[in-house]
């Protein structure tokens, strides 16, 4: 067994907003659990059957906006990232918004601050593990589907069970 393999498994959902191009970051608060001070999109630990609801979900309590405030365009199959760091293997459920009025967002203790930025621009940010991907999966995805927003393929088969090693 390698030692990834031996790494805890935990679904989340990250959610990129986007208005007039550029996507919003957070910087995680020294509040949360882990990465604190790294910017990422709105996030949480996954608690529920659908991705796509979690996802909604986490948007309300960390940024205010309600559903009629942003627009699903899609989502991108399940990404795993295995962090050494954490020794946890993240299963992640990425997802794009697009918001039209972005006055309406309120940031709540998990966050510090946000900032909009190009999609190219994250690379010299420090962010948390793989967020450049998980975006880089929904624009490509976006791009499947000719830019039109449809039910994602948020990649929500269900995971192994995770084994105690203990």
């Amino acid at each position: 067994m390698t030692e990834q393999q031996k790494f805890d498994r935990k679904s989340v959902v990250t959610s990129f907003l986007r208005h007039g191009g550029k996507i919003m970051l957070v910087r995680r608060s020294e509040r949360v659990r882990t990465f604190r001070g790294r910017w990422g999109g709105i996030s949480g630990y996954l608690e529920s059957e659908d991705p796509l609801e979690q996802a909604k979900q986490e948007i309300r309590e960390e940024t205010g906006l309600h559903d009629d405030q942003c627009h699903l365009v899609c989502g991108a199959p399940r990404l795993e990232v295995p962090d050494p760091e954490t020794q946890i293997r993240w299963l992640v459920h990425p997802f794009l918004f697009d918001v039209e009025k972005i006055g309406a967002i309120r940031l709540d203790w998990e966050s510090t601050e946000l900032r909009w930025v190009a999609p190219g621009d994250l690379h010299g940010l420090p962010t948390v593990p793989a967020l450049a991907e998980a975006l880089s999966a929904c624009l490509r995805q976006e791009q499947t589907m000719g830019g039109g927003r449809q039910k994602p393929d948020s990649g929500s088969e269900t995971p192994p069970p995770a084994r105690n090693q203990g």
